[in-house]
């Protein structure tokens, strides 16, 4: 690969990532660091893994909460968070969030089901 298109790869890949830089309470460095020595990772690696294990809890949570109020559909709420339909029954579940699915959902449900034609079984 030529040194051209070593260096317009690099700038294509500073152009999707962005320097934050913030301050940290010394616990939190210590946290960091012990981290750090655990994994055998640099400070960004760890910063960007524990970051988008937060986003991913945060989203989770937010997204549950807002199925629970009723404002978006558990397969949204999946969709949001970035999981599968599956997942997000899972944590809903897990965290004790109420199904949004009464009795009319079930009986429109129902009434679908049994209006499909049925389908023969084949013998072997």
């Amino acid at each position: 690969m030529g040194l051209v298109m070593v260096a317009e790869l690099r700038k294509l890949r500073m152009k999707k990532e962005q320097i934050v830089s913030i301050r940290l309470p010394e616990e939190l460095v210590r946290d960091l660091e012990t981290i750090e020595d655990i994994e055998h990772a640099d400070r960004s690696t760890t910063v960007r893994k524990l970051l988008y294990k937060a986003i991913k809890d945060w989203k989770l949570e937010h997204y549950a909460q807002l199925y629970a109020k009723s404002k978006i559909t558990l397969a949204i709420a999946a969709k949001e968070a970035g999981v599968s339909l599956w997942e997000m029954i899972d944590y809903a579940r897990g965290r004790k969030v109420p199904a949004q699915y009464d009795l009319e959902d079930f009986q429109r449900d129902f009434r679908k089901i049994q209006a499909r034609p049925r389908r023969r079984r084949e013998m072997f």
